[in-house]
């Protein structure tokens, strides 16, 4: 296995630049939920991708806030911990963003020992001057990073970054095997396909208050059987949640239904239920039960 790359590759950058975009992108499979909302991504997932001479190992990360309740804080661990084990970083920004919601991740990035790829995204919204601008911006201010333009959303330039990427890692035996897609259960990925149906139809604060728990997963040739409780803060979210005659709920399982199909291959039979679990992102169990504390 002389030959043979592998590492590690971390996405970070302000919320909503377009992270979970590129990494399924890269991937080329739907591991990270995508919505226009900030915070739609709480957790590190990593995604893999094999071939016989390399594995590259993808971890989408949170967006780069400043916390203001445990949640939060939490999230940002999982930004932290993305500087302790990449081989190579990639710092996604925007065009027409100027700085990271935190500086102290920003020396961070400027003295970083390994590489920087810095990703300006969303160019099909630009000009060539805005472009050329941004490069010379952050030429300066990054000198330490490698700078590519690219839009995530029209895969303009991804198989060059990924070629980089390959070029840059470290010669290494793969770390996981080669089937597999990534490190998360099959319910972490019908908890997201949920939770990404209720930040797309719900406003206001009720996406932020809840978590979506798979209780049960059934898997038989043909079909699997899912049973998920969405919870939410309060009685009156649990109304909202619900609809007018359960319509809404209604809408939410449908949808997740038809993607969690596709991503699993399988008739889904799904089954949602909604119960209030007062405070739950200011509780430390909850949250560890949810899987946000590291520790």
């Amino acid at each position: 296995m002389e030959n043979h790359k592998a590492g590690f590759v971390n996405i970070i950058g302000n919320p909503n630049v377009g992270k979970s975009t590129l990494m399924n992108a890269l991937i080329g499979e739907k591991l990270s939920i995508i919505t226009s909302k900030a915070q739609t991504t709480r957790h590190r997932i990593l995604g893999i991708v094999n071939s016989d001479t390399f594995q590259v190992i993808f971890s989408d990360t949170p967006g780069i806030i400043k916390p203001a309740y445990e949640l939060q804080q939490s999230m940002m661990d999982f930004v932290k911990s993305a500087f302790e084990d990449a081989d190579v970083l990639i710092y996604m920004v925007e065009i027409g963003e100027k700085e990271l919601k935190d500086e102290q991740f920003f020396n961070r990035i400027n003295s970083s020992k390994i590489p920087v790829l810095l990703l300006i995204n969303k160019i099909d919204k630009s000009n060539q001057d805005i472009l050329e601008e941004q490069v010379t911006y952050w030429t300066e201010k990054v000198p330490n990073a490698e700078i590519l333009p690219i839009s995530a959303l029209e895969k303009f330039n991804i198989q060059t970054v990924f070629d980089r990427i390959v070029a840059l890692l470290p010669f290494s035996p793969a770390f996981y095997p080669k089937d597999q897609l990534t490190d998360k259960p099959e319910r972490f990925f019908v908890n997201e396909a949920i939770r990404e149906k209720i930040l797309l139809h719900y406003k206001k604060e009720i996406p932020y208050a809840v978590e979506v728990v798979t209780e049960s997963f059934e898997e038989d040739e043909k079909i699997i059987r899912i049973n998920a409780v969405i919870m939410v803060e309060r009685e009156t979210q649990k109304g909202i949640i619900i609809g007018h005659k359960g319509s809404a709920i209604k809408r939410v399982g449908q949808e997740a239904r038809q993607d969690l199909e596709k991503f699993f291959g399988k008739q889904i039979h799904i089954e949602l239920f909604v119960k209030v679990n007062k405070n739950w992102r200011s509780n430390q169990n909850q949250l560890k039960r949810f899987g946000y504390q590291q520790k």
